[in-house]
């Protein structure tokens, strides 16, 4: 995999920057779906409150106007009390109508963050375990994961833009009317501290680029130091101190790189800011000096000064916001390359459903595979047959591929070389929904769901509606109905330590948990990878006495280390260097005196 951005320190700035508005049409799609409705209100406020402002200098400048023609004696205009009242009420209006638009934006905000987060979810859970192997895929998912929200701000400049724009237009055609001198002094006296504005912008964001990683390290650094699972071997091992130190060389690494940026920011931005307001006194001074010769008169000097301040500090803002949301969207990046990243293992259109009943069972034929990133090969060659109604145990030293076998049964990966087939189809052919629907799987570092027990064990099934008979049903056959009666809640009792009134279990009983959900399923295939590994001998061999009885008829798949529990399977495949060296039951194997026989005496002698 390759990083959209890792070249960002090498491009121009300015290429970038025009690079990344490519990025906004997706983004304004985006916000388009999470609130159609309130994003066409919020259009609609926002081009009346833009007018409002020159409606307003328009009617003060009149009753200016008529003041200064009393004050030379002349009669007060008839309609002067109704400029008076026309202006106060739009000025009301426009601060109803603007507090208006922030109801729209705090809608519309959360609405975008809503969605916006479920997408991100989505696409996550999407991806495949090739991608979770690649740590640039977690440098990008944790970008992805902050421009998720933190682009929030972004979503509300581009509505302030809008109304910047519309503002900046009609007063603008008002002075271009009056003279074009006094747009180009505005321009020309607001165009350098834009540039420099969004020179400093790129440069923030090609930073933020770089310390990625080190402030995910960070992020891992002041998990470790102050987590639950953690703080036994802290302590322990008085880690606390390089921890903290470790954090705060990181820290302080990141801080100078921001110190150096916003002091250099700092400077050239206050000397650009003397030329933009050179240029709006440039332009004020010329309205001086146009009144003072007869070409104005006080009216038009009172709406030309008025317009000349509005116009200067919505052009700084439309600049200025422009360039906010150019360099925001750089930040887009990563986040729209998420979205656009595609899984490796995915079904094909209109995949093949898993057959019912399954007849042949699954087979592999040839097969290779090694993990993406590395060289070294897991599974050499391997053939290996698995009928229905078979119970087969997967044995072998730690690392000789006995997980990556349960991986490419359950299509988490593909092989790299060879097939492996389900009644005699290549398994890329069936559905990869459907097929998992098939399957339960317990692996050794099952997820504790800081959820209720009923919810613990229904997640085994979520397309399904469960009855409370089923969640007990699934939890006798685990042994998990003895860990739910001793607590308190029962089956609506919070597990885990994380919500308040949860109760945390033994590695044992959450274990047990955990196998009610592979029972709920109840899966044409039952894998178990290492899952009673915190058990003792006693409640391992009770759990197995019933797994045997449970999978009587169905397809099972059992790796464990304890030879005591594997002899009852119909079929024992001994794995050693990615290969299939010996198969048999425990009697066939024993008397062969291979690999599994010197394996079994090992351990039997450690009970002796």
């Amino acid at each position: 995999m390759t990083d959209a951005t890792t070249n960002v320190k090498d491009e121009s700035p300015w290429r970038e920057r025009v690079r990344a508005l490519k990025n906004m049409p997706p983004v304004l799609y985006i916000l388009w779906e999470s609130g159609p409705g309130v994003v066409t209100w919020g259009l609609l406020l926002r081009v009346v409150v833009a007018v409002l402002p020159f409606a307003i200098a328009k009617v003060a400048a009149f009753i200016i106007q008529d003041i200064a023609d009393v004050i030379r004696g002349q009669h007060l205009a008839a309609n002067f009390w109704s400029l008076v009242i026309a202006e106060v009420s739009l000025n009301v209006v426009l601060g109803l109508l603007t507090r208006a638009i922030d109801y729209t934006d705090s809608l519309l905000a959360n609405r975008y963050t809503q969605h916006v987060s479920v997408k991100v979810m989505e696409q996550a859970a999407r991806l495949d375990l090739t991608t979770y192997e690649n740590p640039i895929f977690y440098d990008r998912l944790e970008r992805a994961r902050v421009q998720a929200t933190d682009r929030l701000a972004m979503i509300q400049q581009m509505g302030r833009l809008f109304q910047q724009v519309i503002t900046t237009l009609v007063f603008s055609a008002a002075l271009a009317w009056a003279s074009p001198w006094l747009v180009l002094l505005l321009a020309l006296g607001v165009l350098p501290s834009f540039l420099g504005e969004t020179h400093y912008a790129f440069l923030g964001y090609a930073k933020n680029f770089r310390q990625t990683t080190a402030k995910r390290q960070m992020d891992y650094l002041r998990q470790m130091a102050g987590s639950r699972e953690g703080a036994k071997e802290v302590k322990l091992f008085g880690l606390n101190k390089f921890f903290t130190e470790r954090f705060q060389r990181l820290a302080n690494q990141i801080y100078v790189e921001d110190v150096a940026l916003s002091r250099a920011k700092l400077i050239v931005g206050g000397l650009l800011g003397i030329i933009g307001t050179l240029g709006y006194y440039g332009a004020y001074v010329y309205v001086i000096w146009r009144t003072l010769r007869g070409g104005y008169n006080l009216a038009d000097f009172t709406f030309l000064t008025a317009a000349i301040q509005q116009a200067s500090s919505n052009l700084q803002q439309v600049f200025s916001t422009a360039s906010g949301i150019a360099d925001q969207a750089l930040f887009l990046t990563d986040l729209l390359a998420f979205f656009e990243m595609e899984p490796l293992v995915r079904s094909k259109p209109n995949g093949l459903s898993t057959p019912e009943p399954i007849k042949l069972g699954f087979e592999f034929k040839n097969v290779s595979f090694t993990y993406p990133g590395t060289n070294r090969t897991v599974l050499h060659n391997f053939n290996f047959h698995l009928h229905p109604g078979e119970r087969i145990a997967l044995i072998g030293e730690n690392g000789q591929g006995k997980t990556t076998v349960v991986k490419l049964i359950t299509r988490l990966y593909d092989p790299t070389e060879g097939q492996i087939l389900l009644d005699g189809v290549d398994l890329r052919e069936y559905s990869l929904e459907d097929l998992h629907r098939h399957i339960g799987v317990i692996f050794q570092d099952f997820m504790r769901f800081e959820m209720t027990a009923r919810e613990n064990i229904a997640v085994g099934r979520v397309d399904r509606q469960h009855q409370q008979e089923d969640i007990e049903s699934a939890a006798h056959k685990s042994l998990a109905d003895t860990v739910v009666a001793k607590l308190g809640g029962g089956y609506d009792q919070m597990l885990g330590r994380r919500f308040e009134g949860g109760v945390e279990l033994s590695g044992g009983e959450w274990q047990k948990i955990a196998l009610a959900r592979a029972y709920l399923r109840d899966a044409d295939l039952l894998i178990l990878d290492e899952p009673t590994a915190a058990l003792d001998a006693r409640s391992e061999l009770e759990v197995f006495e019933r797994f045997a009885e449970l999978t009587e008829g169905k397809m099972a798949l059992l790796i464990s280390h304890r030879f005591s529990t594997v002899r009852m399977a119909d079929r024992i495949v001994v794995l050693s260097g990615g290969r299939l060296i010996e198969e048999g039951n425990h009697q066939k194997l024993m008397e062969k005196g291979g690999l599994y026989a010197e394996m079994f005496e090992m351990q039997a002698a450690s009970y002796r």
